[in-house]
């Protein structure tokens, strides 16, 4: 066995080893990306997608490759691996792979133009030891089966490291109920990511704060008493209650201007998307 020294480069991932943190990103996949599809040159936008920019299936625009389109839908969803700012667009994008239209394929090509505007971002993760997450949820996101998407991501007091933006299965009948929803997936995620730190010799005594922008959705979880206003949601979402009576997690109420999880339910529009952008340690490379 050979000793090739700190990491450098791993699977496309570029990795920055420094004293006061680790920096990981995928600039040159990146660039191999935008001369793929001939945007080396473009001019560059500040969001990957334009916000209350809704696509559907029934598009009266015309046809576009799809061999081509799933390409860069391919290419985008690898990139998410350290590009966790263009999840949700790339996630839309996904959706109509089979058929895509024109209106598809700009679309992809505003996401290249963001990623033009930011070949530098990556990922910094600094000292942490404290695991909290964040969850959110857009009702009836989805223009034609009408279900919600949730998202969630979690840190340990530096860069997020795990992170999801994915339609929900069913249908939520209400904001609260797709709010509900997430939290559980979220609080799921919390369970496992407790055990991967337990068995690496960080076990954690205290509740993993969870923290949601729905104070509906917390007083469900909290009080079995709203079980009459909720027993049309599947028993599977009910988990959370009991994570919270055995002090496994912790729901918090932060609001919505504070949560960066909603960056992965929706467009955002560039100042909040920067908020956000930082909040979870995503950025240029430092120097």
């Amino acid at each position: 066995m050979t000793d090739l020294g700190l990491l450098h480069f791993c699977l496309g991932i570029e990795v920055w080893q420094r004293k006061d943190g680790i920096f990981i990103s995928q600039q040159k996949y990146s660039k191999e990306i935008l001369k793929a599809f001939g945007m080396m040159d473009c001019k560059p936008t500040s969001t990957p997608m334009e916000v209350n920019h809704k696509l559907s299936m029934d598009d009266n625009m015309p046809d576009v490759d799809a061999k081509k389109y799933r390409k860069l839908v391919g290419s985008l969803i690898f990139l998410c691996n350290t590009r966790p700012d263009i999840c949700y667009a790339v996630g839309v994008l996904s959706r109509f792979s089979n058929k895509p239209k024109e209106s598809h394929w700009n679309a992809g090509m505003r996401i290249l133009r963001y990623i033009a505007g930011t070949l530098d971002f990556g990922i910094l993760y600094t000292t942490g030891d404290t695991l909290q997450g964040y969850c959110d949820s857009d009702w009836a996101g989805d223009c034609d089966s009408r279900k919600s998407v949730s998202g969630y991501c979690f840190s340990l007091g530096s860069g997020i490291f795990s992170w999801v933006s994915r339609k929900q299965p069913t249908l939520a009948l209400s904001s609260t109920e797709a709010e509900y929803k997430a939290a559980c997936f979220a609080s799921c995620e919390a369970v496992w990511l407790r055990r991967i730190l337990a068995d690496l010799g960080f076990p954690s005594n205290m509740p993993t704060v969870l923290k949601c922008d729905n104070q509906s959705c917390m007083a469900i979880a909290k009080n079995p008493v709203f079980h009459a206003r909720t027993k049309h949601i599947e028993v599977q979402y009910h988990y959370i209650r009991e994570l919270i009576e055995d002090e496994i997690v912790e729901l918090e109420y932060c609001p919505t201007e504070a949560n960066c999880a909603d960056i992965f339910t929706k467009a955002l529009g560039r100042e909040q998307l920067n908020k956000h952008l930082q909040q979870m340690g995503i950025g240029p490379r430092p120097t």
